[in-house]
């Protein structure tokens, strides 16, 4: 028989904790070690929705990005929200898991997986972290095939990830060959990003003033959205986390949530 503590280690091989930081909580939010794992669901967020459908569905196990429990709790209370999805996922017997900025920063992590998306190749650390040879750190940078124009990138960029819209700073004209990434909130590597040869950085949570020096140094900025460039998470740990179950021997399904969107809606 699966159970949590078996799925635990295998997530923290794509994962590894030492590279999570000193702010965040990643791991085992709800649950316990010992309960029995038939079916993993996977998600950005554990949002109302996204744990009543793990519920609805019988998962065992959901698996998330983004912490559950992110600041320390005093008391659970359950007439209030998180008290409520706690109280739901208690009395299902749902452990909820996850994998943050370990995530983040890991080799083959998830902004390894932007990359891929938008199609950089020789890729490597915007910042690395110490101790880790270069080989994890935060953000991306790397090159395409063929440059292209912010633009036209811009546009190639909704198609990849399958976006209706996107902001973009800079001028529309300048090439871009050399791009620089980072899933979420991106703003504390722009330093890192003005610093490098990179033409264009994409990432989420971009802001105004960041915007001016884009337009002051012609280099390109293109905000997809913090749930655009990181809902991508799911695939990759289903891909990953399937093939690391089957290698040990694990039954054990894997779904993904249909019940989570883009939470700012264009009017």
């Amino acid at each position: 028989m699966t159970v949590v503590s078996d799925i635990i280690p295998l997530m923290d091989q794509l994962a590894p904790p030492v590279l999570a930081e000193s702010w965040d909580n990643p791991g085992l939010q709800v649950g316990s070690p010992t309960w029995p794992v038939k079916k993993i669901m996977l998600a950005l967020d554990a949002a109302p929705g996204v744990v009543s459908d793990a519920c609805q569905q019988n998962a065992d196990l959901l698996i998330t990005h983004h912490p559950f429990i992110f600041k320390a709790m005093k008391q659970i209370d359950y007439s209030t929200p998180l008290g409520q999805m706690i109280e739901m996922a208690i009395s299902h017997h749902l452990s909820i898991f996850c994998a943050h900025t370990n995530l983040d920063w890991a080799e083959g992590g998830l902004n390894d997986a932007f990359a891929e998306i938008i199609g950089l190749k020789n890729v490597s650390v915007l910042e690395p972290l110490p101790d880790f040879e270069g080989k994890c750190g935060l953000g991306r940078i790397g090159e395409l095939d063929t440059p292209i124009d912010l633009a036209g990138l811009a546009r190639n960029i909704k198609t990849s990830l399958g976006i209706q819209s996107l902001r973009v700073a800079g001028p529309l004209d300048i090439t871009a060959k050399r791009i620089a990434v980072c899933t979420g909130s991106g703003s504390g590597l722009l330093e890192s990003f003005f610093a490098s040869n990179a033409h264009v950085f994409v990432s989420g949570d971009l802001r105004y003033h960041e915007a001016r020096d884009a337009e002051l140094y012609r280099r390109g900025l293109i905000d997809v959205g913090h749930f655009a460039s990181e809902h991508i998470v799911v695939d990759l740990i289903q891909k990953s986390l399937s093939r690391r179950l089957g290698e040990a021997g694990h039954d054990v399904s894997i779904v993904i949530s249909d019940r989570e969107s883009e939470p700012f809606i264009n009017l």
